[in-house]
């Protein structure tokens, strides 16, 4: 049995009106989220036109899909998601004509998404964790709609059948959690290493962070709960209430200091010619669906994000700094002195982020972000 859609009821008109205005035909993503039980769809995106390219002049053949400006979208889309939204599938809206072609453009489309989006993790999900994602074939025409899923872990996957259900009110009683983590951490650069490569060593200090967060403790209300109990497990319901709201709950990030007495370790002496500090504070929120969550599940979201967030906002420093200095250079930052005036400082804001992606990509579920605020500094020295 094929897997099951619940989609917002205001996605359903938002794809009717893009099947008479655009055409021949407009392609787009699938926001929502996954769970063992069922999967949910709470926004769809059309692919933005590049600046240079119009309405009329889109290829009349799905073959000349630009896939690269489609999955750079899909790559600009996931920074702005939430913990527990993810870019879950993708859609196509075309003319009768171009309908028997719509299955391979869907299918190539979703594996080159999930190829671009796996590349930019610092986590690697879990082995129990939903691989299916969502081709959506509508007919401009006739209005037909067709979901089919393929799994992306399974590079030879076929396309299986799965039901398309609209709902109203689909994420309105969703519950979230909210968490501040500080950040703390510095990352040597090694006298050996070319140009202060900034860029690799700052991945590799964040790939030991990220993995500190993994292990860490998750304190929900001050509480420490077990994996597989309900999430709202303990929760008393109002009588009378409908659950109609966000229910919020506040969470706490405990790392460990140090390895546990089982865990041998070695002192490791490098010469070292600077290094990063990443300093400040990461606000961060995970949004979980309410058909009975486990802990496990909203936990899940809420360490991506957490991870997702800093390591985002490294790599628009970095994409900066490559526009700042040029394409054919590679990333280097000079020497500072010891100066504190004089050390290099960028922050980023969730507004700031959010600016850029509307100038450069278009207006797209602004909406689903709009609740975030995060700050960090990026620090370099060279000694």
């Amino acid at each position: 049995m094929g897997r099951t859609y619940f989609v917002e009821e205001a996605i359903g008109q938002y794809l009717s009106d893009l099947s008479t205005k655009l055409k021949p035909y407009v392609t787009g993503l699938l926001i929502g989220q996954c769970s063992p039980q069922r999967d949910y769809v709470i926004r769809a995106v059309r692919t933005p036109p590049k600046e240079e390219q119009k309405e009329e002049s889109i290829p009349s053949k799905l073959a000349s899909i630009d896939e690269e400006w489609i999955t750079t979208h899909a790559s600009q889309v996931s920074r702005m998601l939430p913990g527990g939204l993810v870019v879950l599938g993708v859609f196509i809206i075309a003319t009768p004509e171009l309908s028997k072609d719509s299955p391979n453009a869907l299918r190539k489309l979703i594996f080159s998404v999930e190829k671009s989006l796996t590349k930019r993790r610092l986590w690697k999900p879990a082995e129990e964790e939903v691989s299916d994602r969502a081709a959506l074939q509508i007919c401009s025409a006739t209005k037909k709609v067709v979901c089919r899923t393929y799994d992306v872990q399974d590079p030879r996957s076929s396309a299986k059948p799965a039901d398309w259900k609209y709902q109203s009110a689909l994420s309105a009683s969703w519950l979230a959690l909210d968490c501040t983590v500080n950040v703390n951490i510095h990352i040597p650069l090694l006298a050996t290493s070319p140009n202060h490569d900034l860029e690799k060593n700052t991945k590799n200090g964040l790939n030991r962070w990220s993995k500190q967060i993994e292990d860490g403790v998750f304190l929900i209300n001050g509480q420490i709960k077990d994996d597989d109990t309900e999430l709202l497990e303990g929760h008393k319901k109002l009588r009378g209430s409908t659950q109609s709201s966000t229910q919020f709950s506040d969470v706490k990030v405990l790392t460990q200091l140090s390895q546990g007495s089982s865990h041998r370790s070695t002192a490791t002496v490098q010469v070292c010619s600077g290094s990063i500090n990443l300093k400040g504070a990461v606000k961060c929120r995970a949004y979980i669906h309410n058909n009975k969550p486990k802990v496990k599940e909203a936990i899940q979201a809420l360490k991506r994000d957490i991870i997702n967030t800093l390591s985002d906002r490294c790599e628009i420093l970095f994409e900066d700094m490559i526009i700042n200095e040029g394409p054919h250079k590679k990333i280097d930052i000079c020497p500072v002195t010891d100066n504190v005036d004089d050390t290099q400082q960028k922050q980023v804001t969730k507004a700031t982020l959010l600016l850029k992606l509307q100038q450069n990509m278009g207006v797209v579920i602004a909406a689903a972000v709009a609740v975030f605020a995060s700050i960090f500094s990026f620090n370099y020295f060279s000694d």
